[in-house]
């Protein structure tokens, strides 16, 4: 059966599942780079596997550790946005990295010409990440300084812990930008949020006005529907939020933001997602697949 050229990639599905699956053997070997913080980030995020932003390393501890690399897979266009909205703040503006983990998501805004500061003390009850230092000192650096004593323009909420709010500090100093990065998800055994509350969001409705939304669906199973010997995983949607506070005006939307080089990772995603989309296709067909 003849494939539209949208299909043309999935000719080499072959060759490419073996360089992936070699990859993310490598990962779980600790053979990758990603492992040796000696490395420039640019080295580490080098040939990342989408895996290992989907699924935890096999020996990590989850009564000790978070996420190996990150709780979720970026994607540069996201950054490119976010970074926009930033960027019109003021000339060199920073950014205040609530939750800033092993650095890894913080990084990756700061390389889009932002200065990123990660919070270092803000949540100590949080487990570290399984690589628990993963940033690009060019672009993010780590403070010490409370939150009611730092200086930034924006703040970035990333994945926030079950159950907290930020919005309450970061609307009482009135910051300027709030960037929240962050799932719904409600784990069927414990009945609990995966990241923050309820009243997160509704704290903001006074004094901040929503700019722009958007969300990231990963489809269920988007690995093991493709490639079977890979484990399921659950459908996930991540939303995004950018508000503003009621001081800040004159906010243009980013409409014309050149194309972005894909992260890495990106490869494998849009892979899995072009394969998923060819395996429906063929099924509503009435072929098998």
């Amino acid at each position: 059966m003849n494939m539209p050229n949208k299909y043309e990639p999935l000719r080499n599905m072959e060759s490419f599942t073996e360089d992936m699956f070699n990859r993310i053997i490598a990962f779980q070997e600790k053979k990758h780079h990603a492992w040796n913080n000696n490395l420039s980030f640019d080295a580490r995020i080098k040939d990342l596997p989408l895996h290992n932003l989907i699924f935890s390393n096999p020996d990590r501890d989850p009564e000790k550790f978070s996420a190996t690399v990150a709780p979720f897979y970026p994607l540069r266009e996201e950054m490119q946005k976010i970074a926009f909205y930033v960027q019109q703040l003021a000339d060199n503006p920073v950014v205040c990295d609530i939750y800033p983990g092993n650095g890894f998501i913080g990084s990756l805004l700061g390389r889009e010409g932002i200065e990123l500061r990660g919070l270092k003390n803000h949540a100590p009850d949080s487990k570290p990440n399984q690589i628990t230092s993963f940033f690009d000192a060019e672009h993010f650096c780590y403070s010490d300084e409370p939150l009611e004593r730092s200086t930034f323009d924006a703040a970035l909420v990333a994945w926030p812990p079950a159950h907290s709010n930020p919005s309450e500090a970061l609307a009482q100093r009135k910051t300027g930008l709030l960037i929240y990065i962050f799932t719904e998800h409600v784990d069927p055994t414990t009945q609990q949020r995966q990241t923050g509350s309820d009243e997160m969001l509704a704290t903001l409705a006074d004094d901040y006005r929503l700019i722009d939304s958007w969300e990231v669906i990963r489809p269920k199973d988007i690995l093991h529907n493709i490639w079977p010997d890979m484990t399921p995983s659950i459908e996930e949607t991540r939303h995004v939020h950018i508000y503003a506070h009621n001081s800040i005006d004159n906010l243009q939307a980013p409409q014309a933001i050149p194309p972005a080089q894909s992260y890495d990772w990106e490869k494998d995603l849009q892979m899995a997602l072009l394969a998923l989309q060819a395996k429906q296709e063929v099924q509503a067909r009435g072929f098998p697949a």
